[in-house]
């Protein structure tokens, strides 16, 4: 797994590459929460982002209680495949905004 990020005047983009898995998990989760510092508006694309396990899922809450608790937004974008099933099916997609695009997700930050 890689993450990168971009400043953008509306939101921090976190870019996942790869699987958030049992082994990527808790890095995903660190790297996240020390790149989010005091940003408020958070999109993350996870259009390179190939399966996502439970393990990924409850890191992926517990950033998302981080930016709420702190005022914040956790936005999603270019789910693909079985990543957006996933989302769907385990009922993220109604817990987090989830848009098309990265530029959508942008408008909504």
């Amino acid at each position: 797994m890689e993450i990168s990020s971009q400043k953008m005047d509306k939101a921090l983009i976190i870019i996942v590459s790869g699987r958030l898995d049992t082994t990527t998990a808790q890095d995903f989760e660190s790297t996240c929460l020390d790149l989010i510092g005091n940003e408020k508006n958070i999109v993350v694309d996870l259009q390179e982002v190939e399966y996502v396990s439970s393990a990924g899922l409850r890191s992926i809450l517990s950033v998302g209680k981080k930016v709420r608790s702190d005022g914040g937004s956790l936005i999603f974008c270019n789910l693909k495949g079985m990543v957006r099933e996933v989302f769907e099916i385990s009922g993220f997609a109604s817990i987090f905004n989830i848009y098309e695009t990265r530029e959508q997700a942008l408008e909504a930050a």
